[in-house]
């Protein structure tokens, strides 16, 4: 399994930045979390890592902030064929529009996406998210994108497939440090308020990122 992020704040001199989140995970599936805002920046990093849109298979969109579903237009124009799973909680108007364009998946509880891939259902009470779990042989890796619900109870649902190896995402504004200090693999991207301060506190497992990291597990 290979992960890779297609799109954030930062990125290398050869891809684009722009203020949003999306990652690949290239399994027996291909499932592209999250699309950025900017459907020609998502579809331009795609094709320097030299990725085919239409190779895509699975859509997973964490929560229905611009940032992290606004590339989902462009991508559709190249790559109809592809599920498209969604919070339950987004728009009927939402919905409908992309349920007009490809073929809509809501999700409510954890499920199986594909072999490997679950979603935790959608959580939290205010802005709803749901985020991605991958089953790896050292353990479970979260995908987040704004991590909205609080990153303490997508780690307690995440646990419950096991123990989690690996949070990569937006962390938005958690400081609850403990929870973190047995995780051997933290990428945290796009809107992680206190990046610098995961750096400095946890040097051996916080890894350097943005668009075009990757990492096979």
């Amino acid at each position: 399994m290979r992960i890779a992020v297609i799109y954030d704040n930062e990125a290398p001199l050869n891809l684009k930045s722009g203020w949003g989140f999306s990652c690949l995970v290239e399994n027996e599936k291909k499932v592209l979390f999250d699309t950025g805002w900017d459907g020609t920046i998502l579809l331009f990093n795609l094709k320097a890592l030299g990725i085919n849109p239409r190779d895509i298979d699975i859509v997973v969109l964490s929560h229905d902030h611009w940032d992290h579903i606004g590339g989902l237009a462009r991508l559709l124009d190249v790559n109809p064929d592809v599920d498209v799973y969604v919070p339950s909680s987004f728009s009927k108007r939402l919905k409908d529009e992309i349920t007009s364009r490809a073929r809509l998946v809501e999700v409510d509880g954890p499920a199986k996406i594909c072999d490997r891939a679950y979603t935790t259902g959608v959580l939290g009470t205010g802005i709803q998210e749901q985020s991605l779990l991958l089953e790896t042989k050292k353990g479970i890796i979260v995908i987040t994108g704004c991590a909205h619900p609080g990153l303490s109870i997508i780690l307690n649902n995440a646990s419950s497939l096991g123990p989690v190896y690996g949070v990569i995402g937006g962390f938005h504004g958690f400081d609850d440090y403990d929870l973190l200090k047995d995780i051997p693999l933290l990428v945290p991207c796009h809107c992680t308020i206190h990046k610098s301060e995961i750096a400095r506190r946890f040097p051996d497992a916080f890894e350097t990122n943005g668009a075009g990291w990757s990492k096979e597990v």
